[in-house]
This record gives C-alpha cells, structure tokens and sequence, in this order.
C-alpha cells in the first residue's frame, strides 16, 4: 500500500493505493483558514493534526510501503528546528506584501528577477512575504530556524528532515542552471542575510523515515517530500513530455505546459517549475478566473450547478451574441499576462438575452482563457484534465471544442496524491524496494474528443475573445495609456 497526502488550502486529503495504481481509500477533513483583509493565515498544528488524522484513517493501522507528501505551494511556514511554529503560517493568498510587489514591479527588479530566474514575483510567494517580515516582524525570521512551504514542514514534522524540492524552491529565487538558490536574487529582495532560513534543496526528493512521534505513522515508515501539487498533479496525470499540458479546472485554472528549457527572455508571467530532470520544467500560467467565475454568474441568475448541463444545452454556441471576459477578481488578472486592473465584462446583450445566454457566455470565456494560458505557455502535445469543473460533461465537451482537442480526464481521485507516490517512487525506488508503472498508473478516466464543426466555430469566436481582451487592456490602462 502506498499512500499520498496532499494537503490543499482548505482540505487535507489522503488517498491509499495498491501497487497497480487502484484506489483502496480516500480520506479528507477540513482545514481553516484564518485572518482578515489582506491578512490570510493557518495554524500550523491544526494543519499538522489533519495530516496525521487522514493518514491514520486510509492505513487502518497498516504500514504503508511509502507516505509521499505533497500540498498547496508559496506561502511562507515560519519553524523552528523542531518543525514547531513560530508564528501562524502565511498563506499563498496573503496580500500585505502586495506594496512591495507593487514597488519591485515599478522600479524593475521583478522584470531582471525573471530574467534571472524565469519566476514571477507575487504577494504570497516567499520571497515578498520574507521581506515584508523582514521590514514589519524581524523578531519572527530570529527566532526560525526554517522558511519552509506547507509539505515541507508535514515532513519536517514526520521525519525530523529539514529540506525542500527543487518545484517549491523555484519560487522566486531558484537559479535554473544550477538547482540551487541564486545569492543576487535574495539580495535583490534585500534578503541575503536570511538565506539561512531556506531549506535544503533537495536533488530529487527528500526523503526520511517517521519517527514515531506524530500520530498516524508507525516508526520507520518512509516518508517522501515533494512535489507541490501543481506538479504533483501533472505527474498523476501522465503528463511528462515536452509539450504535454494539464489543465486544472477549478477555483482557479492552473495551467501547465512540460518544457525542456527556461523561457527567461520570455514576457515576465508565471512560473518555471524545477523538477527531478534537469531538462524538464514545468511551465505553469496560474489564471485568477475558473470555477470562481461560473459560481458568481451562477449566483447571479439564481441557478446551480445541478442546473448547468440544462443552462448549456439551452444556449448554442456563442451564446446568441453574449460574450464576456472572466477576469472577476478583486486583484485582476496574473496569467497569461499580469494586470492588476482586469476586470470582467458582458457585451452583445440586448432583451432577448436569458440566464441560459449569460452562463454559457461565461463558460465559454473560462474555456477561452484556458486556451489563452495554455498557447502562451507552449502547449504542442496531449492535453490532461482534471478539478472540480471537469465533474460537468457539458462543460467538458465544451472546453475539449475551445481547445480544440481531446482531453484526457486525469485518473481519479486525487491526481495530486497520486502523482506524489509516483514521484517518490521513481525518486526513492531503489531504497524503497518498489518500482511503479507510471503508464498503468496515469491511464485516463475517459478521453473527451472535439466536435470538428464546434472547433471550427470557437477557433472563430477565440480569435474574437483575443480582440475584446487587447481592446479591454487598452481601457484599463486609461486614457493616458499609464
């Protein structure tokens, strides 16, 4: 039995596998989330609790052959030795370092930034997170022995190993010709006297045994660290070659493209994820919008999601004129460009117009945002699905026609938890006496093909989307242009 954890924002999720890649169990309980307005924290022992809890609930008292962590990534998990905190845990959503991003942004250090490191700069990431401390809570960074992400410190609290992977260190100070972290980029956040607080890097994964002093793992049990579950998610999806992409559909899209070399000369946005190869990247374009747009339109015209085949299906494409731009949320758009005054649109409506027109428009712009990271991104080969906007079949043809290819719907569940054994396996096989068959493992739930009429139809509509997203850019900037 292997076992994946992944502990998300909001839930941690165990899934127990047999050695073919068959679920035997899942687990989750919820997490909170604390804090007000810009302020967005976790306690760090109620994270570690609901670890150790689903893990116990899918062993049922067996020892796994390995427990592979993964989780939410950024952020910033202040610890000391020990793993315990010494402060609560910033989230990846924290926003108090928005004026210091906001500042690198004018004066051009998060250009030369990416230019350095292919990683772009945003408020809940480490890197601004620590220099906000360092400026406002310099007594918490004295008293940590490590600034780590989410799974780092579930392993730390396991094993007793401090370290990290190379996808979580690659954000934002990951030097991608070495692996390791790049000095000027902690001096060009002023932080090069904290760069004893970053974990060890990892050349694969960190691995260490339990020692018996958390609940839900016996003594000895191997533990796995990494990848975060971007990541981990592609690689429980089978997507591992040079042009394969995974689209995750929910609150967000997260999207990611496999890439052989680091774009730096590229436009600065999103990120170049380190993986266990060095030729091998993971070219992630996080959107703002996804499920979160469908639920506010939702909201809107008093319907469910129950109701959204029924909304599709009595709308045709293109929605009798209806269009719409996703971008709804409060801090505007970061892929695939950076636009913190994005802001979200309907246009073509006139009285004949209904709720059915207005959902299907918004769906259809969610699709055409997808497709607009995954291009900017490189996407050239298969295409993987997976998230909570998938469970939907209508809406699934309807991405497969945008995108204008299949979709391969990532075996469930929880492809995080899944890709997160696979990686530690192929990491840690040899010590771990197990080799896994990475094909039987990541064999799609089902493949959605396009319609080649519908895909003619949106290759039209997609190109309009892309007008309506130039010319909207251009009012947001003002009648200045500044």
């Amino acid at each position: 039995m292997f076992v994946g954890l992944d502990m998300g924002t909001s839930v941690a999720k165990a899934a127990a596998f047999a050695e073919d890649g068959t679920t035997l169990r899942v687990e989750s309980t919820p997490v909170s989330l604390g804090g007000q307005g810009e302020r967005v924290e976790q306690d760090v022992e109620e994270v570690v609790r609901a670890a150790a809890g689903v893990i116990a609930a899918v062993t049922e008292g067996r020892t796994p052959a390995l427990v592979a962590v993964t989780g939410q990534g950024d952020g910033l998990w202040l610890v000391d030795a020990e793993g315990r905190a010494v402060r609560p845990a910033m989230s990846w959503m924290d926003g108090r370092a928005g004026g210091l991003v906001a500042g690198w942004m004018a004066d051009g250090t998060a250009t030369r930034l990416y230019r350095r490191t292919g990683n772009v700069l945003f408020p809940g990431s480490a890197g601004p997170l620590l220099a906000w401390l360092d400026r406002n809570e310099p007594a918490s960074l004295d008293a940590a022995a490590t600034a780590a992400c989410c799974k780092d410190v579930i392993h730390l609290r396991l094993t007793g190993e401090r370290g990290t992977d190379l996808s979580d260190a690659s954000v934002p100070f990951l030097d991608p010709r070495t692996r390791d972290y790049a000095p000027d980029a902690l001096t060009a956040l002023g932080l090069e006297h904290r760069a004893g607080l970053l974990p060890p890097i990892a050349a694969t994964l960190p691995y260490g045994e339990a020692h018996g002093r958390t609940d839900g793992l016996s003594r000895g049990t191997p533990v796995t660290c990494g990848p975060y579950d971007l990541p981990a998610c592609a690689i429980g999806a089978g997507v591992t070659e040079p042009g394969d992409g995974l689209l995750t559909v929910g609150t967000t899209l997260a999207c990611q493209v496999v890439v052989d070399t680091v774009g730096l000369d590229a436009e600065p946005v999103g990120f170049h994820l380190g993986t266990a190869r060095p030729d091998r990247h993971m070219r992630a374009l996080p959107a703002m919008t996804g499920t979160v747009a469908l639920d506010w339109v939702l909201g809107l015209t008093g319907t469910t999601h129950g109701q959204l085949s029924d909304l599709l299906d009595a709308s045709p494409r293109g929605a009798r004129g209806v269009a719409a731009l996703p971008y709804l949320s409060p801090s505007g758009e970061r892929a695939p460009f950076v636009d913190p005054a994005a802001r979200a649109e309907f246009t073509g409506l006139d009285l004949r117009a209904d709720r059915a027109d207005l959902v299907r428009a918004m769906c259809e712009s969610i699709a055409f945002a997808a497709r607009h990271c995954l291009e900017a991104a490189g996407l050239t080969g298969r295409l993987a699905v997976c998230g909570g906007g998938t469970r939907t079949p209508a809406w699934l043809r309807l991405f497969a026609d945008v995108l204008g290819r299949p979709l391969r719907v990532a075996r469930g569940p929880e492809p995080g938890a899944r890709g997160a054994v696979m990686a530690g396996v192929a990491a840690h096989g040899d010590t771990l006496g197990h080799h896994l068959d990475p094909v039987r493992w990541t064999i799609p739930e089902a493949v959605i093909d396009p319609s080649p009429a519908a895909v003619a139809f949106y290759d039209e509509a997609y190109a309009d989307y892309l007008f309506r997203v130039t010319t909207a850019r251009e009012r947001w900037r003002g009648p200045t242009g500044s």
